[in-house]
């Protein structure tokens, strides 16, 4: 149960990043662009993670000025960059393929970790990988047609997507090594806040702001996918290797079809159900228990 642990609070994580369509397509039709949205939703979480802090970790607020540098990593090279990259990528292309390069994370994760955290690589994770690729190219049921529409610049971008997206893991993986998972999370999202606030001006829209529907889904976007899928996250990734972690997280665009299918009547076919057990298949490979080497014992 204790290795399961990890795995079930990245599982869930991952499944409330699944939901964050409800409110992204919600303040979008409220009038707010796709920068914006994310505005509000470091703002949000930054806000309620220092309500946290200074209710019930005081002491976990703490940090040494010389290691901003990470949170730096986590808020600006991961958070801000994967955000920008990632809205670019879709306004360039067709959003499937923006979805696909988005989760080539976890390759890019596993490679990272081999070179800077010194993790295995092993056939399991390579496997892992391919088959999380694999899927997400069919849940999101690219034709032809799609591939027509990718450009040098939404290429790159969708692939700046991925390693930003990845970059949480690998800077959260040294950022723990010293700080509790509450310290990296706030300071992440504290950092991405300062960035994004005076970049997108969004005190202009300050009588919108305030109005009970944007607040209700504000709060609840900065909240269920935002604060405590992170908190979730970063605790797993704390007792889990990060090519593990990022390849466990990749059961969010499951969950996100599901929704599609469920809320907004959104086709479903039989090869996105493939897709989803390509994924989920992979997720039962990377943390398969490994077989115990039968000891010799001493006469």
């Amino acid at each position: 149960m204790k290795q399961l642990y990890p795995v079930i609070l990245i599982s869930i994580s991952a499944s409330l990043w699944g939901i964050i369509a409800i409110f992204v397509r919600k303040l979008s039709s409220i009038g707010f662009s796709s920068m914006e949205i994310v505005t509000i939703r470091v703002v949000i979480a930054a806000l309620l993670l220092l309500l946290i802090g200074v209710c019930k970790y005081r002491s976990q607020m703490k940090i040494q000025l010389a290691d901003i540098k990470l949170f730096i990593g986590t808020g600006i090279l991961s958070i801000v960059l994967f955000n920008w990259c990632y809205f670019t990528s879709v306004n360039k292309m067709n959003l499937s393929l923006a979805v696909i390069l988005l989760y080539t994370s976890p390759a890019f994760v596993t490679v990272l970790s081999f070179l800077f955290l010194k993790e295995r690589m092993t056939w399991v994770k390579s496997a892992a990988v391919i088959g999380t690729i694999l899927g997400c190219i069919l849940i999101v049921g690219v034709n032809q047609s799609d591939a027509a529409s990718l450009s040098t610049i939404g290429l790159i971008t969708g692939l700046g997507a991925g390693f930003g997206y990845a970059l949480y893991s690998i800077f959260g993986k040294f950022a723990l090594e010293k700080y509790q998972p509450f310290t990296v999370t706030f300071y992440t999202f504290l950092v991405a806040a300062l960035t994004l606030v005076p970049l997108t001006r969004l005190w202009n829209k300050g009588s919108l702001l305030l109005s009970g529907e944007v607040l209700i889904y504000g709060i609840g976007f900065g909240l269920l996918p935002t604060v405590i899928a992170f908190l979730l996250y970063t605790k797993g990734l704390e007792q889990i290797e990060s090519s593990k972690a990022a390849i466990i997280a990749t059961v969010e665009p499951v969950v996100a079809t599901l929704l599609s299918l469920l809320l907004y009547k959104e086709s479903f076919g039989w090869i996105q159900a493939i897709g989803s057990v390509f994924i989920l298949a992979s997720v039962i490979l990377v943390n398969f228990p490994k077989k115990q080497k039968a000891s010799i014992p001493n006469d």
